[in-house]
């Protein structure tokens, strides 16, 4: 039978902390508990992704080797909606191979890597349709973004969503703007 301890600490996590873990997102430690696995026994820490419905168990000391670490501070955050202000890089290879390497960052856990993949996948209003293979990608990023930045600031995940856009959309606002005022002085020197 499991033992459950409540509030206890190991390798600087404690439980009802929100954690990442890469390949899952955010998902908040509800125990620590030991169990045995083939006749050793193993300290696990027991996490919860309510919105995947799922729970994982990770071995205290594997948690730096998975990759699991605690949410971004605020200037990570800061740094990762600055990222999504900038201008998107797409690369001119084939589709399949951008979309592995997509899938990989998602699933690295780095929030301004996620941000620089929201960042490459948005598409306006105004642009072209994404097929249905970049709108999951882009749906995947945005969600563990939001979800990142929802538990960090103790907000809402729509709230985090509407944040993200705004990022979005008053990037491409400034360099819309640069790029009238670039134009400008050229249109005024002709007149």
């Amino acid at each position: 039978m499991p033992e459950k301890n409540n509030s206890q600490q190991r390798f600087g996590f404690e439980t009802n902390e929100y954690v990442v873990y890469p390949t899952h997102g955010v998902g908040r430690i509800v125990a620590i508990e030991e169990q045995e696995i083939a006749g050793c026994k193993l300290e696990l820490f027991v996490i919860k992704f309510e919105k995947d419905k799922m729970t994982l168990r990770v071995p205290t000391a594997k948690t730096k080797s998975a990759g699991m670490r605690k949410l971004s501070d605020k200037a990570v955050m800061d740094r990762a909606l600055d990222t999504l202000r900038g201008r998107a890089r797409i690369k001119r290879t084939m589709w399949s191979r951008r979309a592995q390497e997509y899938e990989a960052k998602i699933n690295s856990g780095d929030l301004i890597t996620i941000a620089e993949v929201v960042r490459d996948l948005y598409r306006s209003d105004s642009q072209p349709e994404q097929s249905y293979s970049e709108r999951q990608l882009y749906e995947a990023a945005l969600d563990r973004m939001a979800r990142e930045i929802a538990a960090a600031q103790d907000v809402d995940e729509s709230i985090a969503v509407q944040q993200v856009a705004e990022a979005l959309t008053k990037g491409g606002r400034m360099q819309r703007k640069q790029s009238e005022t670039v134009a400008a002085p050229a249109d005024k020197a002709a007149a």
